[in-house]
């Protein structure tokens, strides 16, 4: 008897958080657009690396540089200006080919919060690396929240969602990247 109450507030939790998180993610999109720099504007160039113009959802600029073997990738109008326009990973690396746009409707039109974006990384002749940098975007604050050693985490592409979700539209771009480890 005992056990079936348990099993009954166990289920009733269960259905409450479901519920609770379908409301949550009721606000919530996704979107999916590429980084092929044959579509991007060179803004410019020179022997030492170069800075693309890239479309991102709904038009907003996506820029990606790429130098001293790295890449930095920024968000909005004044992406060159924003801190993720400076920051990246310390190892060699390259990004991956799409870019995930978390979005929400809270203020009433969709707007995204945060990208997710794989870079693979050069482990000086081991394996290669792979991190999910999880971005805030922000006109004035657009900069890096996470990374997630992808290759580690069987289940780093959810980690990515929930840290983007729980912590991009709060975060305090005067911080350092959290370096996820549970």
């Amino acid at each position: 008897m005992a056990r079936k109450r348990l099993w009954g507030v166990a289920l009733s939790a269960l259905c409450g958080l479901t519920l609770a998180g379908s409301a949550l993610a009721a606000d919530i999109d996704v979107a999916y657009t590429d980084t092929d720099l044959n579509e991007c504007t060179i803004i410019n160039a020179d022997d030492f690396g170069a800075t693309f113009a890239c479309p991102g959802w709904r038009g907003i600029p996506v820029m990606i540089a790429e130098g001293d073997l790295r890449f930095f990738v920024s968000y909005g109008l004044n992406a060159v200006n924003e801190v993720a326009a400076q920051q990246t990973l310390p190892q060699f690396n390259t990004i991956g080919a799409k870019i995930e746009w978390r979005i929400t409707n809270r203020t009433g039109d969709w707007r995204p919060y945060a990208t997710i974006l794989r870079y693979y990384t050069d482990n000086e002749g081991g394996p290669e690396g792979q991190t999910l940098v999880v971005t805030k975007i922000e006109q004035g604050a657009t900069c890096q929240v996470a990374h997630v050693d992808a290759r580690k985490y069987s289940n780093a592409n959810e980690i990515a969602r929930n840290l983007a979700d729980e912590l991009a539209i709060d975060f305090d771009c005067t911080n350092q990247p959290i370096e996820y480890r549970p």
